[in-house]
């Protein structure tokens, strides 16, 4: 939920004079972080787009042409190399997804696409992997290579303008440890981007649990793991509030409450987009907030905060740490929103903690 301030007085972020270059630079280290080259980004937002309404296009173009690479690649029999460019086809046309579209009907295609492209690149590079899908969420079941016993598994929920494409790293970092992931969108989210967000997402993530429970090649009999970034921070701890099956859950960057009128434009315009009205926007900012909820909170409990994250209208969720009795709170000084200019500093750990967790 990477967002900026609002200084004119504009009905829309494609209003703001010169927020293109804004938007660029407050991204940037979320785009690295999900696997784009750094250059390559530098070079496709100063030379591409010159309007924020072009984002998706330029973006959209350089995934496009990765899934030629693929291709080319593929018919040669170079299948490492195929299933490279393919995911990074499908991280490509998922950054394209982050402005709020005026289209919305382009951002469904281009996240579909993304989807699509990364189920070819699992083909070649991850092809034990399963898909998983039922109401209200679609994912991919990875588990960890020559595992001797079936893996306790932990699930990664994505953020509002975010999808299972983002958190490769997350993944494989997980995966790494010896656990297994299941990283999924839920409903507004990626692949069903179609669907509006919803506030009562532990509902979804309850019905993810109950697919997971009933695999054989998962221990699942002392319950997930469950990993939320920024929106989806809330939500993963919404549902640990809930569902008595997450036995440790980790909320990055995710707010405890939102304050609608506070807002910066980008955030409410994205919410609006994805929501389907300015109501409807409003009506879901006002369900994000765990005040009388995150006491319920019985699982070990990790939050982690960059101290440059730093959002109007955002209560941060270490806010959590006063109501649930078995929180902490990792704070990266120098950290931005989702920690991606500060990885090192919080993911290694934060896995390890995970791993101790599930046992």
């Amino acid at each position: 939920m990477t967002s900026t301030n609002t200084l004119p007085d504009v009905s829309t972020v494609f209003e703001i004079p010169g927020f293109l270059a804004q938007f660029a630079a407050g991204n940037r280290s979320r785009a690295i972080a999900c696997g784009l080259d750094p250059d390559e980004y530098d070079r496709v937002t100063t030379a591409g787009p010159d309007t924020l309404a072009e984002w998706p296009a330029a973006f959209r173009r350089v995934g496009e042409a990765y899934l030629r690479v693929g291709e080319r690649c593929a018919a040669r029999g170079h299948d490492v190399s195929a299933g490279e460019a393919f995911r990074t086809a499908a991280r490509w046309l998922h950054c394209a997804t982050f402005p709020p579209a005026a289209d919305h009907a382009d951002t469904i295609v281009v996240a579909r696409a993304a989807d699509a492209a990364m189920r070819r690149a699992f083909g070649y590079l991850d092809p034990g992997v399963v898909r998983i899908e039922g109401e209200g969420f679609a994912g991919w079941l990875r588990r960890p290579v020559d595992a001797a016993l079936p893996p306790r598994v932990v699930v990664v929920a994505p953020g509002l303008n975010s999808g299972k494409e983002e958190f490769h790293a997350v993944d494989e970092a997980l995966l790494r440890r010896g656990l297994a992931v299941f990283s999924f969108d839920g409903p507004g989210q990626g692949v069903l981007v179609d669907t509006a967000p919803r506030a009562d997402y532990h509902r979804v993530v309850s019905r993810v649990i109950d697919a997971l429970d009933a695999r054989a090649d998962l221990d699942t009999r002392g319950g997930v793991g469950l990993i939320g970034l920024s929106l989806g921070g809330f939500y993963a701890l919404l549902t640990a509030a809930h569902e008595p099956r997450v036995a440790a859950v980790v909320a990055v960057s995710g707010p405890y409450r939102l304050d609608w009128p506070e807002l910066p434009l980008f955030v409410r315009e994205t919410l609006t987009v994805r929501t389907g009205s300015p109501a409807a926007a409003e009506e879901f900012a006002r369900h994000v907030d765990l005040t009388g909820t995150a006491d319920r909170i019985g699982a070990p409990l990790r939050v982690v905060e960059g101290g440059e994250d730093i959002t109007p209208g955002v209560l941060p969720a270490a806010h959590v740490s006063h109501d649930a009795p078995e929180a902490e709170v990792l704070l990266i000084p120098h950290g931005d929103h989702l920690l991606c200019n500060a990885q090192a500093a919080w993911l290694p750990d934060t896995c390890d903690w995970l791993t101790d967790r599930l046992g």
